[in-house]
């Protein structure tokens, strides 16, 4: 990097930070700050929703992918995401915006306290800010080592950097901020993503030219869709992992159609970014699919691969843009869910572990959110220090690994509890297909994975833990169906349109041993 590169970087950060500076004059209460009030353009929430489940992972750990195996990196990972928010733009979105129209709630997991009861949605809540501080911290952890390529820093400084400027914005605008600052980063991704495509294609002439070049021995295999541990069960698994977990499991894509001002808004949200998940990672994935033609990766797994590509083909200034296009990948993702993790414990958690809380008026209300917000970005940095530890291993492991193998057994207590086919499913379906499929990510990636030969299948690691939760989740409620009249409320609710004064407000959640029946059921 020379000086214009880092007068391109050093502008995108001050442009940041005014964004926020900006958005701060729109939040005025929780639900602003949480859920843009419902005021947000559904175009607005289709590009934010698209960007915030980008991070700079896919530059270092699915670049490795794509330098080791091609294009298995587009089948089994964006391609899923696509299908998957494809069918929740009907299934998931419309019913996700009416938790904040019909039952006005500015968490996505606030409704859960009624739909089950108050252990159920602190189980859920709890474990899911856990987890999110892992996920995060990987993302924190990718763009420092992209960081490291380029300006040689440590990897700790480039995780305290990135995350104090992303700390900034998000915590003074909330999603208004989030989501303006991602159309931004939209923009800018898709000028370096052209500029490296470009000089790519520029480079394949001597290689065969666009359509020739997959027949050079350095792309042996680099075509075919499933490769190595990416096979057909793994691609199924991912599928079903990521229709839960990109239309609302992992909460801050849940906030994008809950921002929207209708469930109308919410479906024209998913389909912009289903169709941004299909068409615009083929450009940012076929760069990866040559890189074994250009560079020599320095890492077993090719994860500087990209890095390495970018420094030796872009000119300064557009080396800068770059860069700024990993930045903004990361941040986008990273400073939605701060937002919304500090909505989950805000709203959710803090109210049932302290009294005070219960009685927040708007303005604590938004301190306690921002102290949030600023303690989640602390702790998932602390986290990012860990990464490539004996604990956690690589970037792409924590991400496949863990994130993708947790998901099932959090998100589907959450999401299928919208749908009326699983109505019968109570506390006890939620309680045990969560604390089950917990149990068999751990069986399966430590003590069985020890005494099986090579270990268990990346494929298995992932997909044991889904089908465990949603096969128990099931097979309970048919057993022991708990479909009382309140919980049948809550879903008729989010499944009908009607007069907002028809509504059911979900209250503030109150200790366990204040709550009638242990239901969880507080009246207003």
């Amino acid at each position: 990097m020379n000086g214009l590169d880092w007068t391109v970087l050093i502008a995108y950060f001050g442009v940041m930070v005014a964004i926020g500076v900006w958005s701060h004059k729109r939040v005025d209460n929780v639900s602003d700050f949480f859920t843009a009030g419902g005021k947000m353009p559904w175009w607005l929430s289709g590009i934010s929703h698209h960007m915030s489940g980008y991070s700079a992972v896919m530059f270092t750990g699915y670049a490795g992918i794509a330098y080791t195996y091609g294009v298995t990196s587009f089948v089994t990972w964006s391609f899923p995401i696509a299908l998957g928010i494809a069918i929740g733009s009907k299934l998931f979105a419309p019913r996700i915006n009416r938790l904040r129209s019909r039952l006005h709630v500015s968490s996505p997991l606030e409704y859960l306290k009624n739909r089950y009861d108050l252990k159920t949605q602190q189980a859920l809540a709890w474990s899911g800010m856990l987890l999110k501080i892992v996920d995060v911290g990987a993302k924190w952890a990718a763009i420092a080592t992209l960081l490291s390529v380029f300006t040689g820093i440590s990897l700790n400084q480039g995780i305290l950097i990135t995350g104090a400027i992303t700390a900034v914005y998000c915590t003074i605008g909330g999603l208004w901020a989030d989501a303006l600052t991602e159309l931004g980063q939209f923009v800018i991704q898709l000028l370096a993503g052209i500029a490296m495509f470009v000089a790519v294609v520029a480079e394949l002439d001597d290689h065969g030219g666009f359509f020739g070049v997959w027949d050079e021995p350095a792309l042996q295999g680099h075509g075919k869709p499933l490769v190595g541990p990416y096979g057909t069960v793994f691609l199924l698994a991912f599928l079903f992992i990521k229709l839960f977990e990109y239309n609302g499991g992992m909460l801050n894509q849940a906030q994008r159609y809950m921002a929207t001002a209708s469930p109308r808004e919410a479906e024209r949200s998913a389909r912009l970014s289903a169709a941004l998940w299909l068409v615009w990672p083929l450009v940012l994935f076929f760069p990866m699919w040559m890189s074994p033609l250009l560079v020599e990766s320095q890492k077993p797994d090719g994860s500087d691969s990209y890095a390495l590509m970018t420094e030796q083909l872009l000119p300064h200034g557009l080396l800068g843009l770059v860069i700024v296009g990993f930045f903004s990948h990361t941040m986008a993702m990273c400073s939605s869910d701060a937002n919304a993790i500090a909505a989950v414990f805000t709203r959710d958690c803090a109210p049932v572990i302290w009294k005070r809380a219960r009685s927040w008026t708007d303005s604590s209300g938004l301190v306690a959110a921002r102290v949030t917000t600023v303690v989640f970005l602390g702790l998932s940095m602390a986290a990012a220090t860990q990464v490539n530890s004996p604990a956690f291993k690589d970037i792409i492991t924590v991400v496949i690994k863990w994130v993708a193998g947790l998901m099932g057994p959090m998100a589907i207590p959450m999401m299928l509890g919208l749908l009326r086919p699983f109505r019968r499913s109570g506390p006890t379906a939620a309680l045990g297909s969560w604390s089950m499929g917990l149990l068999a990510f751990w069986l399966v990636n430590y003590p069985i994975n020890w005494n099986v030969e090579g270990g268990v299948p990346l494929q298995y690691q992932v997909s044991i833990p889904l089908a465990v939760s949603l096969v128990l989740y099931i097979l309970i409620g048919f057993l022991r169906p708990e479909d009382t009249p309140e919980r049948l409320a809550i879903i008729e609710t989010v499944n009908t349109d009607g007069d907002d004064s028809t509504a059911v407000r979900v209250p503030v959640p109150e200790p366990a041993d204040s709550v009638p029946g242990g239901k969880g059921w507080v009246k207003d």
